[in-house]
């Protein structure tokens, strides 16, 4: 499945980028193969146009703000946030703007300290609803955000798989001597779906600081909730009713890259656990996954017929077949190779 030849995709909100980064000014970004240009406009709010000035195609984002709008750096016209020109400086003053002078303008929203957007007037879902981001004694930390190279379907499979634990995160979680994974109960959505598992794990001693809990092993209360296409939370509960819930989306940049978005949310506080202790120990979890994960396919297959299966991989199966009956739904003479009696039987 690439990503830029499925149009479907873009009737999805994805995170680009911090809206801490839209305070220096126009900021370029590339939402599946589209070049954006975000900024903020006199309120405060996000706003994404296409990154191409409809005069001379000069890039927006080497701009200013001017106003809320924004200023194409070549002949200085201006553009608001619905990609209407506002100012074009070599005309006589009063005279009218042709209707003409527009930009693709496109939906643009801020949530969880991000800027969203949806490259569709039509989106299939809302942006996710995080509840424990809402919570007034939860704390929000921001994690990472950095370009990957591997599809965003292969970092939601990767969430949802408990048999890779053992193996890719010996050093940080993994129970060595349990690669058998744990038993999970899967709750398809009609755009996603959940898993609940209850999970051991190492618990080193950073973790047991950063958890409050001295054993040095632990078991994880997990629910995971993946939200099409490549969004997702998994949220932890632990023994001594600690909460750490991440979320993670997997924007996607183009066929071959993914920009990945991190945040954690915990009902502790700062003086429990500092939040640069937290983000060092989730690093060394997601530096592995990166490892593994940038050397698989970029071209993931929703064709279950395609790789092969075992238990555990349950959850990702039902993403591939959810992204192809979407796929199908969408254009229906979208081929696939049919797949074959009984493979995703696992």
């Amino acid at each position: 499945m690439l990503v830029t030849q499925e149009p479907v995709l873009r009737r999805f909100w994805y995170p680009v980028m911090p809206l801490a980064q839209l305070m220096d000014g126009p900021q370029s970004f590339t939402l599946l193969g589209q070049p954006l240009v975000l900024w903020l406009d006199r309120d405060g709010n996000p706003a994404a146009l296409g990154d191409r000035c409809c005069h001379r195609s000069a890039k927006l984002s080497m701009g200013t703000v001017n106003d809320g709008c924004v200023r194409c750096p070549y002949h200085g016209w201006s553009f608001d946030g619905a990609g209407t020109c506002t100012d074009v400086p070599q005309l006589d003053p009063g005279a009218a703007i042709p209707k003409t002078y527009r930009v693709p303008a496109f939906q643009c929203a801020e949530r969880y300290g991000y800027a969203w957007v949806c490259l569709s007037d039509d989106p299939l879902l809302p942006i996710p609803e995080i509840p424990e981001a809402e919570a007034a004694e939860h704390r929000l930390i921001p994690q990472f955000y950095e370009p990957w190279q591997c599809s965003g379907l292969r970092v939601m499979e990767n969430s949802f798989d408990n048999a890779h634990f053992s193996i890719v995160h010996a050093e940080s979680f993994g129970v060595t001597e349990q690669p058998k994974p744990a038993k999970s109960e899967i709750v398809p959505l009609e755009l996603g779906l959940k898993v609940y598992a209850t999970v051991p794990v190492v618990n080193p001693p950073i973790q047991q600081q950063l958890l409050n809990i001295p054993d040095t092993l632990t078991v994880r209360q997990v629910e995971s909730t993946w939200y099409a296409p490549f969004s997702r939370t998994l949220k932890i509960t632990y023994p001594n009713g600690l909460m750490h819930l991440i979320f993670t989306a997997a924007t996607p940049v183009s066929d071959r890259t993914s920009q990945i978005v991190q945040f954690c949310i915990r009902n502790d506080t700062e003086a429990d656990a500092s939040a640069e202790s937290i983000i060092a120990f989730d690093r060394q979890v997601v530096d592995e996954d990166k490892r593994v994960l940038e050397s698989t396919d970029y071209d993931t297959p929703i064709d279950i017929a395609a790789e092969q299966h075992m238990l555990s991989d349950q959850p990702g199966i039902l993403m591939r077949r959810q992204l192809s009956m979407l796929i199908r739904s969408e254009h229906p003479n979208h081929k696939l190779v049919p797949e074959k009696q009984g493979a995703a039987q696992v």
